[in-house]
């Protein structure tokens, strides 16, 4: 039986009208994050703006694909953050999350390379329309993308696993942990979702340059691992993917953004996903602000808006334009089109509200009143212009896809 949606109170959107001034204060804001190759660094690299300076893996791979979709496209931004990351190879074999212009960052050993390296590398030569300086670097590209499989794989389950939640990227992340009894032991959802997308990515770029048996065995392992999230991280239950503690086959029931990773992914069945969406994002309850989406359930007991950074930054409960940019593509993949543009509403007068004040963007936002939060706009370090521009530019391709535009990362 479908499941009914639980009852929301009506918040009401903002005007469409906002979204012009959005996008015009994004092109402003957009130079921001390009920065010049610079010692270590032998390629141009795209920073958070303004209080970063180093190429982290996953906000460089997002940004990059932003300025991918960009009319002119820029796809020379993704070759480039896949050549550094390919520039970096530690001596074990891995690569660190975080390149700085005097070298690697390892500030925890944990922080090593998020699951992203194929998708960059497929989406540069796909979309620059150019695969042939990818041919030299196909095996390592390879190398790296598979090397999680000795690492941080369970055989029994068939699921990979993050070493904590600092290496995950959601730092304080209460759906993996930060427990030090288990560290390599939670398969969550995300993890599994990011490198499902790697082998897909890799079957792609094998098709391409020809290695067609390549190609049938990374969608090989691409369908085995859908299959395995679904068996061992679905609750039918509970409508909803839980992150699985390996040590007492137990689920962590907390509902967290990196619970609606497969549904970014497309790994899940629609109706599934359906249910999912109607249960606990599109629900005041749990996910829903009227700001944004939550990174954390509003009903879970250590939901929290605390304004934090330092030693970590705080995923359990802000809006993270990164994370609305997960739900978002949830809900267009998902049948949800019209919650889709509501939620461009919502983060657009957030946006603007943020700039109106403070001349740019924050990070993340407090869900109940829509404050920004760290990193603030004075803590650039070399007198740029502050704040956090980075993946929140993905608001400018979330209005284009609801406005109908064809979009290359949405194809």
């Amino acid at each position: 039986m479908e499941l009914q949606q639980a009852p929301v109170r009506t918040i009401h959107a903002p005007a469409h009208d906002a979204r012009r001034p959005v996008i015009r204060h994004l092109d402003r804001l957009r130079p921001q994050v390009i920065m010049p190759a610079r010692g270590f660094i032998r390629y141009p690299y795209c920073i958070p703006g303004g209080f970063y300076e180093q190429q982290w893996d996953w906000d460089g791979f997002f940004i990059s694909c932003h300025l991918a979709s960009r009319e002119p496209a820029r796809p020379e931004y993704l070759k480039y953050w896949t050549l550094n990351v390919l520039n970096s190879v530690l001596p074990d074999g891995s690569v660190a999350a975080c390149i700085s212009t005097e070298g690697v960052r390892a500030r925890l050993p944990s922080l090593r390379l998020k699951p992203f390296l194929a998708q960059g590398a497929e989406l540069a030569g796909r979309l620059g329309g150019d695969d042939s300086w990818l041919v030299p670097l196909y095996q390592e590209i390879v190398r790296i993308t598979t090397r999680r499989e000795t690492t941080h794989w369970d055989e029994q389950t068939g699921l990979f696993t993050w070493e904590d939640a600092m290496a995950s990227g959601a730092d304080n992340n209460l759906a993996v942990t930060n427990d030090p009894d288990a560290r390599g032991k939670m398969a969550a959802p995300d993890v599994n979702a990011f490198q499902y997308r790697e082998y897909k990515a890799l079957s792609s770029l094998a098709t391409r340059l020809g290695h067609t048996r390549d190609a049938n065995s990374f969608e090989t392992k691409a369908c085995a691992l859908a299959e395995a999230a679904c068996r061992h991280l679905w609750s039918a239950d509970d409508s909803s993917f839980w992150t699985l503690d390996l040590r007492d086959g137990s689920w962590r029931r907390r509902i967290s953004y990196s619970n609606f990773t497969p549904l970014w992914a497309g790994l899940t069945p629609y109706q599934e996903g359906r249910d999912m969406i109607r249960c606990y994002l599109w629900n005041e309850e749990h996910l829903l602000s009227p700001h944004g989406l939550r990174s954390l359930s509003a009903s879970d007991p250590d939901y929290n808006n605390v304004n934090m950074i330092d030693p970590h930054s705080n995923w359990q409960g802000p809006v993270w334009p990164i994370v609305n940019y997960f739900y978002f593509t949830a809900l267009i993949r998902y049948g949800f089109p019209d919650e889709a543009a509501n939620l461009v509403d919502r983060l657009c007068r957030l946006y603007l509200d943020d700039i109106d004040s403070c001349g740019s963007l924050h990070e993340n936002y407090h869900a109940e009143t829509g404050q920004p939060l760290a990193p603030s706009a004075d803590q650039s370090s070399d007198g740029r212009e502050g704040g956090f521009v980075g993946w929140n530019l993905l608001l400018q391709d979330m209005i284009e896809v609801v406005e109908g535009r064809s979009h290359p990362l949405f194809a």
